[in-house]
């Protein structure tokens, strides 16, 4: 089973930089599609990156195009969210997800992702 651990989030000022972290302590996640997903208060969660198993391609929500990275290191079972040029608009609650196994197109879906950490939060002041 896959269990997933977020980290790095933090407060930081308008246009700042953060790393995510996430962090698997179970079984290999190499052949499941991994994910980011955000969720502020009063809103629903909403897709935010994914990056199919292999690494070989990526999504990207509209809002953060141009500004986030995802990435992944299957042998250290780790999955990153570099965030640039950060916003206010960006504060939420940042989910790691697992989706698989699964070799297809990443998806976007929140239901698509049956494994899920916990959060970690993220503030950007202004």
């Amino acid at each position: 089973q896959v269990q997933l651990v977020e980290s790095g989030g933090g407060l930081v000022q308008a246009g700042g930089s953060l790393r995510l972290s996430c962090a698997n302590s179970g079984r290999s996640f190499s052949r499941y599609a991994m994910g980011w997903f955000r969720q502020a208060p009063g809103k629903e969660r909403e897709f935010v990156a994914a990056i199919r198993w292999s690494g070989g391609s990526t999504s990207y929500a509209d809002p953060v195009k141009g500004r986030f990275t995802i990435s992944r290191d299957n042998a250290a079972n780790m999955v990153y969210l570099q965030m640039n040029s950060l916003k206010p608009e960006d504060t939420a609650v940042y989910y790691c997800a697992a989706d698989g196994p699964y070799l297809g197109l990443v998806r976007t879906s929140p239901h698509d992702y049956n494994y899920w950490g916990p959060g970690t939060q993220v503030t950007v002041s202004s």
